[in-house]
């Protein structure tokens, strides 16, 4: 590969994660001010907005990958990113600050979200992800959102994330400021996108690996920056149901929402490795995340050991996925 070519390449790559990342930022301000002027509560905002909002980069380069005929990088930013999130994320901040479990809301969301793997279990297992598969993802998508603003509404003013999101979604923020930080947000989030992919889809072709181990590793992971941000953020301010309800809706939009959009956009069998290693380590780290925080005899807690043990699962995956590359 030529030294321009891969400089340009891997420059398109840091600038689109940069970009991303921050207009990521930006939508959710934008999104979240819209609707607190609004008067919808910040409970509601906190589980579906910025729920949604922390998904979005995995979303539009979920779309960009499959419309460019790379549904494989798609899938594997999908899967990566849920590992990442519990491993590297959660691992990462409670090695910093144990994380406590108050909110009901949460401790309903945790089965959920194994549910929503094991849906995705069922649907993968034929090997192929279909354009029907991409369509009963996406449906119950749409059920699972309904199903937390119902919860929300029963929720409002008991459960504590309504106190840790009050504190967190922006106020006072001018209307017309608000619409243009959603609509020049998602412009960008578009814009950044397309660039991170293309930059990718060179790299890999250049390179000879697989799209699936790029949209694992480089993607996945940089498509988690936001939620590492944020968890360790939640952490650090004593706010522990938003560091991680974040990364549960965030899990649940990528396996019911961008696991859709390559069905939708871009059907095609399964690659090599997806149904014999990665889906088994992501349902197991789900697994482990549900035993660890949900708290069967009162608050949940994921503590410093647990936290360790989750950073050295993420290492270990790190270590599978590159001995896979050089085999």
């Amino acid at each position: 590969m030529p030294a321009d070519s891969l400089f340009i390449d891997s420059l398109a790559i840091i600038a689109g994660f940069a970009l991303l990342i921050w207009s990521a930022d930006r939508f959710i301000f934008g999104a979240a001010a819209v609707a607190r002027n609004i008067n919808i509560s910040p409970l509601i905002i906190g589980l579906t907005i910025v729920g949604f909002g922390t998904s979005a980069p995995e979303m539009m380069v979920a779309s960009f990958a499959s419309i460019d005929g790379s549904p494989a990088m798609a899938i594997g930013n999908a899967i990566g990113s849920n590992i990442a999130n519990i491993a590297l994320v959660l691992g990462t901040a409670a090695l910093i600050m144990p994380l406590n479990v108050h909110s009901r809301i949460l401790k309903k969301e945790l089965p959920l979200l194994i549910v929503a793997m094991l849906l995705a279990l069922v649907l993968l297992i034929d090997g192929v992800l279909s354009f029907t598969d991409g369509l009963l993802l996406f449906g119950a998508l749409i059920l699972v959102m309904w199903w937390i603003t119902h919860q929300a509404l029963i929720e409002r003013n008991h459960d504590v994330l309504e106190d840790e999101f009050e504190d967190e979604i922006p106020t006072g923020i001018p209307m017309p400021k608000a619409i243009f930080w959603l609509v020049g947000g998602l412009f960008l989030l578009i814009a950044s996108s397309k660039l991170l992919v293309w930059g990718a889809v060179n790299i890999a072709t250049a390179m000879g690996v697989s799209e699936l181990l790029i949209g694992l590793t480089i993607i996945a992971i940089g498509t988690s920056l936001p939620e590492l941000a944020a968890t360790i953020a939640g952490a650090l301010k004593n706010e522990h149901d938003i560091a991680i309800g974040n990364i549960v809706c965030s899990n649940l939009f990528n396996t019911l929402g961008v696991l859709a959009i390559p069905g939708l956009l871009a059907p095609a069998p399964l690659v090599e490795g997806i149904m014999e290693r990665d889906i088994p380590i992501v349902f197991t780290l789900t697994i482990t995340l549900f035993i660890m925080a949900y708290g069967f005899r009162g608050a949940g807690r994921i503590n410093r050991i647990e936290g360790s043990i989750l950073l050295s699962a993420f290492c270990a995956y790190q270590i599978l996925l590159y001995f896979t590359v050089i085999k």
